[in-house]
Order: C-alpha cells, then structure tokens, then sequence
C-alpha cells in the first residue's frame, strides 16, 4: 500500500501530502519534491502514512529523493539570491513609480522561476516592470499580491501578548475569524483591542472558540430573568469563565447587586441576543 509525507517548504507554512515510492523518509529530512511549480526542496514535517481508502494516490505528487549535499548547498545559495533580487526588484519598483510594497522573494529550487510577493491598496500595472527584471534576471517572473493576514504571516513580528505571530510560528492555514466571536467572548468592540498588527481579527480569538460557545449555552446574557435562592432578579453582568453573576434582586432594586454562581440561579427569562455588528467593525474580518 503507498505511503504518504507532510512535508513543509517554509517556517509555519501550509503542509503538503506527497507520495512515497521505494524511499524512506523521517522526520526532519529535506527532500527534492515535484510541485506544481517545479522541482522544489522542503522538510519532512510528518511520519510516512498510508493513503487512506478512496484517496487518489494517482494525483498526488511525489517525493522524488533525498536531498543531498550539493541540494542543501544550492537551497542556501537561493536564499542568497533572493536576498539581492529583493533589492533589485525594489528598485525598479521605485523607478516605475509602481504603488506597490515588496515584502518577499522566492527563488524555485531550479532556479526556473522567481516569485516576486507584494502588497497594494488596488490593482497594480506591472507589465513593464516584469519585462524589466526578465531581462535582467533571465528566466520566468512571476509576481504575486497578498493579502495583509499573508503579509503579517511573511513578515513576522510581535503580538499585543508579547509573543511572536501565530500566523509566523506554527499557524499552518489561516482559520475563518468573525466578529461573532470576539462578542461571544465578552471582548471590548474596540478595534484595536481585538485586532492584530495585520489590521484584522486576532487569530487567537478561533483557539477558545468552542469553550465559550459552551459556557454561552448554560450562562445566562446580561438582562436576563433569573430565580436565585434569595428571590427573581435582572443579570447586570456575567463571567462566563468562572460562571460568577451579579444579579439585582427585584426585592431590592434600590440596593447593591448581589454575587451568584450560574449553578444557583434558574433561567426565567433569556434576554434577547444581540447579533449586530457596528459598520466600523465589519472591516476587521
């Protein structure tokens, strides 16, 4: 039965299924892989695994072999190469008077190809400036624009939580993140409180998603009804992480709230869920 590898062609990035034939790969070996955009080199990131029944082992690409020493040295003349082509390219950009922001080079590993990655506000004319390092590079260009969630994931940096990016670390794909999310959390709708330095949603908001959606399912929303031990009362705040309520009991509305824990009150009356999204805020999804 065929066997399988995740292998990974850079830090953090997407894990591709390539099929094993008369090899034995581990984890941590660099090998030569067919790709859909040539030859390439990545690292083994997971065990062999067989195909599961009724995978098509037939449209999957394969590893080709292991990587020698002359591969690896060739991989780190690329990355070198990539470095003066960021400098070349930047400075057509700049004589083309071109919009556009340059954040990443790649070379294939065969060198057939280089990808030129860049970020603008619009659509970008950069017809002339492809001729350009054509004939200065001689082979095929490609030039490619991201998004600002691809740029932060590129670029890296550091997080309001004083750690390095998720996307740049160990964030394989981008998750879908909503605004839904942030208010199921019980977050503060300011923007920049729940926003990366990408200017879009955190990522992190996805990692608890499913605990508080629970949590949500058995705490009662703000401005609900509940019976506690000591009579009827209107929930004025809820801590769905450690199910504390402060209630104001009808029997004393002119005095303190009171504390309960979810577990002693009963629900009388849900309040109505608040589903809208202030215009300002939709942006950050």
């Amino acid at each position: 039965m065929p066997y399988y590898a995740g292998v990974r062609f850079k830090n953090a990035g997407k894990v591709y299924h390539f099929l094993v034939e008369d090899l034995q790969v581990a984890l941590g070996d660099k090998v030569i892989v067919e790709t859909s955009r040539g030859i390439e080199c990545g690292d083994v990131v997971t065990e062999m695994r067989y195909f599961e029944e009724g995978e098509d082992v037939h449209a999957t690409k394969k590893v080709l072999r292991l990587a020698t020493a002359d591969d690896i040295k060739r991989e780190q003349e690329n990355r070198h190469k990539e470095e003066e082509a960021f400098r070349i390219c930047q400075k057509k950009i700049e004589a083309h008077h071109l919009e556009m922001n340059l954040i990443d080079v790649a070379y294939t590993f065969d060198g057939s190809k280089i990808l030129f990655y860049f970020t603008a506000d619009g659509r970008v004319d950069f017809r002339e400036l492809v001729k350009d390092l054509a004939s200065v590079f001689r082979t095929r260009i490609e030039l490619r624009q991201v998004g600002v969630r691809d740029e932060a994931k590129i670029l890296g940096g550091f997080g309001i939580c004083g750690n390095p990016f998720c996307c740049a670390t160990f964030l394989n794909e981008f998750q879908p993140v909503s605004i839904k999310m942030a208010k199921e959390q019980g977050l503060s709708m300011n923007p920049t409180k729940i926003s990366g330095a990408c200017g879009r949603l955190m990522c992190c908001l996805k990692y608890e998603q499913n605990v508080y959606e629970d949590f949500n399912k058995i705490t009662p929303r703000v401005d609900s009804i509940v019976q506690t031990p000591e009579g009827t009362g209107t929930v004025m705040e809820a801590n769905l992480l450690t199910g504390r309520l402060v209630i104001r009991l009808d029997k004393n509305r002119d005095g303190a709230p009171k504390p309960f824990n979810r577990n002693e009150v009963k629900l009388v009356k849900e309040a109505a869920k608040d589903d809208s999204i202030p215009e300002e805020l939709k942006a950050l999804e």
